[in-house]
């Protein structure tokens, strides 16, 4: 039998092509599936991935708003004053506390005519005695996680983690400070701030001095976290690190009326500080204030347990947190802050009658 050769291979080719069209097929048609199912997948995953961002982003807003900033009450204190001296404790975010009694204060016609203040205690003075009610909260708690006060934006500015800049003066670019009342010469302000060079602090008023904003700024510097601030040659920080509350200012200056208030409840007594060494290390061209560092617990307890001393003899009237505060100096939990805020106004309201009564003897 005679076999036709090119018809043979013809035969094998075309049946070799059917099979390969066929494999070809079933590899489209497995790679079309397989395409769609990744494709599906990769679009449910980013679907998920959004869902997902879009609650953590909701959730950081939400940690990031103050779920009372419209209850902070607004407004004008009025202009009738009380004669006598309000001493203002400072605390950084502690501040709130302060805050809080002020606005009460303010709400309902009560206005020391004179202040002295540390660190957060001397900026929170200053809206007390422009009149402006609220506005030290709304820059604390609505602007706390502002990278531009405190963060990233604060560091590049400011080399601190805190920018006071923003809160003394940027801010004022929302808000602006009503200078013409705050100027008011019958109305005293002063800053305790700390010289670098002596460890002693040093008194910065409104009107005498040659910067009160910057004596704000030098005030609330805190030590290890923030850099010096020079004024008129002089090298300052944290007015806390010398005097916490600087009672002893207003009895040398002969008011007969002192109104305190602290940011610590009335058992609190501080320990010895753990950065003993550190601080001979980080200041060591500036040992006087290195000394005044090591030995502000010693200092802080003997001032508040002089204080107690003096309110029981009636000389001063204290206002303190009813309440352990747990607010820490830099604190990011706005509800914590607004809690401590409040807590402020309702220790002012519960005090408020003796306090009148005080100032009235």
């Amino acid at each position: 039998m005679k076999i036709d050769l090119n018809k043979a291979v013809t035969n094998v080719r075309e049946n070799v092509r059917e099979k390969v069209g066929t494999v070809r097929e079933k590899v489209s048609s497995v790679s079309s599936s397989v395409k769609t199912t990744v494709k599906d997948t990769v679009t449910d995953m980013r679907e998920k991935f959004d869902s997902v961002k879009d609650t953590v982003k909701e959730k950081i807003a939400a940690e990031r708003t103050y779920s009372g900033m419209d209850r902070i009450p607004d407004g004008r204190a009025g202009t009738d004053t009380v004669a006598g001296c309000l001493v203002l404790e400072g605390g950084a975010f502690r501040g709130l506390y302060t805050q809080g009694v002020l606005d009460y204060w303010m709400l309902h016609d009560l206005n020391i005519s004179d202040a002295i203040g540390v660190s957060a205690g001397a900026l929170s003075a200053v809206a007390y005695i422009s009149g402006q009610i609220g506005r030290a909260a709304r820059v604390n708690i609505g602007y706390r996680h502002d990278h531009n006060y405190i963060g990233v934006g604060a560091i590049r500015k400011a080399h601190s983690p805190i920018n006071l800049d923003f809160i003394i003066h940027d801010y004022d670019q929302i808000e602006p400070l009503d200078l013409e009342r705050f100027n008011d010469p019958s109305r005293r302000l002063v800053a305790v701030a700390t010289d670098c060079d002596t460890g002693e602090p040093v008194y910065f008023e409104k009107g005498k001095c040659s910067d009160i904003f910057m004596a704000m700024k030098a005030t609330a510097s805190m030590p290890f976290l923030s850099p010096m601030v020079e004024i008129d040659g002089h090298k300052y920080l944290d007015g806390g690190c010398s005097c916490n509350v600087p009672y002893r200012w207003a009895i040398d200056q002969g008011y007969e009326k002192i109104v305190v208030i602290k940011t610590h409840d009335g058992t609190y007594r501080n320990i010895e500080p753990k950065e003993k060494t550190t601080a001979r290390r980080v200041y060591r061209r500036h040992q006087a204030f290195a000394s005044v560092l090591d030995k502000r617990d010693i200092r802080y307890n003997g001032e508040y347990d002089e204080l107690d001393r003096l309110a029981a003899e009636g000389r001063i009237f204290i206002i303190q947190p009813s309440e352990v505060v747990t607010v820490g100096r830099v604190e990011g939990n706005l509800e914590k802050l607004g809690e401590l805020y409040w807590l402020g106004h309702k220790d002012a309201e519960a005090s408020f009658d003796a306090l009148r009564e005080y100032l009235k003897k």
